[in-house]
């Protein structure tokens, strides 16, 4: 959803936060350290404005960071009001922000509602009663619960956000939180491996031995699932792993935990060689030449990074030659040309083939 929009950022880094998650150093992650003000604000609107081509009507303002609602109303009613009147004029198309569950009620609502915010994103990052109260999360599952259908009631669209890897968790846990959240029916989703940043709790239980962070592969192989299971339901992932950033790096404020600048390619890779090793397993080839005719977009992820679903099929299948060619057709499904023959591969069913048979879905 959000990458087809020209966002403009306002970060307002743990503003209105009543909470010190384990995981969380806002200041750390969007780089700031100094609350937004609106002047601020309007300042940012406008020089954004500035760099994008008069015409385009797909611009978004996005505030990021703490926890919208949980400002003082008096400076919500500021800082929305001053983006407000650039939607009012038409300059700007939509208005979003992030805040928590617990901090959504009718007035809060009826006055995002009076000023143009179109889309709520709630920080939901579990629905395991332990897992949150491991992560200092000072919520319920049902605040999550009540908050969503608060939303709902009041017609905006809504994002959930959720992590892997909190303390307490498992793979079984955050898929049962993903389930969980495809029962609220959001618009999109957001899925976000916990990595333990600097000067915060979690870098603690980390140093002292309590906390052991998934490693990259182990974040891969459950996103991969939990992606499956969005798509399946027709829930969009719009987004795996933090932004890389500055300071969004290894050896600079993220300590360790699976941190990679290119995550999301990792997953939808792997994605891509779990249907072709599916498809492939069971077959026997007389040649050892093998073709794939697939979207544009299709492409990488079937190749994988740096080539790697190319190096696997070669080595496990042991083909010569695994060409993948770029043709005019729908992504939901691909084709695959091997001894005269062309198969069409659907997406879907090899997901729920997968799904089914790890046992995630009856």
């Amino acid at each position: 959803m959000s990458n087809r929009y020209r966002i403009i950022p306002i970060f307002v880094p743990h503003r209105g936060c009543p909470h010190d998650c384990v995981f969380c150093n806002q200041k750390k992650i969007t780089g700031l350290t100094t609350d937004v003000t609106s002047d601020e604000v309007d300042k940012i609107v406008t020089e954004y404005l500035k760099t994008i081509p008069e015409g385009v009507n797909n611009i978004e303002v996005a505030f990021y960071g703490g926890s919208f609602t949980g400002i003082e109303l008096k400076t919500q009613k500021e800082l929305l009001e001053t983006v407000f009147k650039y939607k009012e004029k038409g300059l700007i198309h939509r208005i979003r922000l992030s805040t928590r569950p617990d901090y959504i009620d009718i007035e809060r609502l009826e006055l995002l509602k009076k000023l143009g915010v179109d889309i709520i994103e709630l920080g939901v990052q579990s629905l395991d009663e332990t897992v949150l109260e491991r992560s200092f999360r000072g919520h319920t599952p049902e605040d999550v619960i009540n908050a969503v259908k608060l939303i709902k009631e009041y017609s905006f669209k809504l994002g959930l956000q959720m992590m892997i890897g909190l303390p307490g968790d498992t793979r079984e846990k955050s898929l049962n939180t993903g389930k969980k959240i495809i029962e609220l029916k959001p618009d999109f989703v957001r899925i976000y491996p916990t990595l333990v940043v600097k000067d915060t709790y979690l870098e603690r239980m980390y140093l002292n031995g309590t906390y052991t962070p998934l490693s990259l592969e182990e974040a891969v192989s459950i996103c991969t699932e939990l992606l499956m299971l969005f798509n399946y339901n027709n829930i969009m992932v719009i987004r795996i792993g933090l932004q890389p950033s500055e300071n969004i790096a290894l050896d600079k404020d993220v300590i360790t935990g699976p941190f990679h600048p290119s995550i999301r390619q990792l997953v939808e890779s792997n994605f891509y060689k779990i249907i072709l090793d599916n498809f492939i397993k069971n077959r026997q080839f007389k040649n050892d030449i093998i073709i794939f005719r697939a979207n544009n977009k299709e492409i990488a992820n079937i190749v994988g990074q740096k080539s790697s679903n190319i190096k696997y099929l070669k080595s496990k299948f042991g083909f010569k030659k695994v060409k993948v060619l770029r043709e005019n057709i729908p992504s939901g499904y691909f084709y695959v040309e091997y001894d005269n023959l062309k198969l069409k591969i659907d997406k879907m069913y090899y997901i729920e083939k997968y799904l089914k048979e790890r046992k995630i879905i009856n």
